[in-house]
């Protein structure tokens, strides 16, 4: 966890109280975080999500690109990117393209999910009220300006770097599909 920098925070400024006991100390200007209570609550919400894998539950990961993608869908859809110069255009349909596998899911959804993995709450604060508001359980990844009191599972750790939140959602990814799998055996 330490390679990926799943430990460093935020500056001491900018440092919600409510993560004081997720706090470690300040070093180089910036918070340190508690991995024991990161990979504490990390297993923690990995047992959740095999276990409500296993039961067939469906899971949706928000993350800034979903906003997007959406952006981009509209714009294809009302003719705006025709109206571009062809390099942009074809960079813009070429960007569609990527998140159109990466995120095109989404749209086949029927009903809303069971958890919600959020990875980055002050980002996605709206989508997290959502699902306060409609009860569905959240697992988020929190760092020292967050509040963890939101989140039925709060993960905290770096949600800036790359290497960290792919740590952490491949974890949790590994568990979903270990779930999965063995409710697929249920069936069979």
């Amino acid at each position: 966890m330490m390679e990926a920098g799943v430990h460093f925070g935020h500056e001491p400024r900018k440092w919600n109280p409510r993560m004081a006991p997720f706090i470690l100390g300040k070093r180089k200007g910036i918070h340190i975080t508690n991995l024991t209570k990161t990979a504490r609550f990390l297993s923690e919400a990995c047992d959740l999500a095999f276990d409500a894998a296993s039961t067939g539950k469906q899971f949706l990961i928000v993350e800034m690109r979903l906003r997007e993608f959406r952006d981009l869908r509209t714009e294809q859809k009302t003719g705006k990117l025709n109206s571009l110069p062809k390099r942009d255009a074809t960079m813009l349909k070429r960007q569609l393209s990527h998140l159109e596998r990466y995120l095109g899911g989404i749209k086949y959804m029927t009903r809303l999910p069971d958890i919600v993995i959020i990875l980055d709450q002050q980002e996605e604060y709206t989508a997290l009220q959502e699902c306060i508001t409609l009860g569905i359980p959240t697992i988020s990844l929190i760092d020292t300006n967050s509040d963890p009191n939101l989140a039925d599972i709060s993960i905290p750790a770096n949600d800036d770097a790359i290497a960290s939140i792919g740590l952490i959602l491949n974890k949790l990814v590994f568990a979903i599909c270990e779930g999965c799998s063995s409710y697929i055996q249920k069936i069979d």
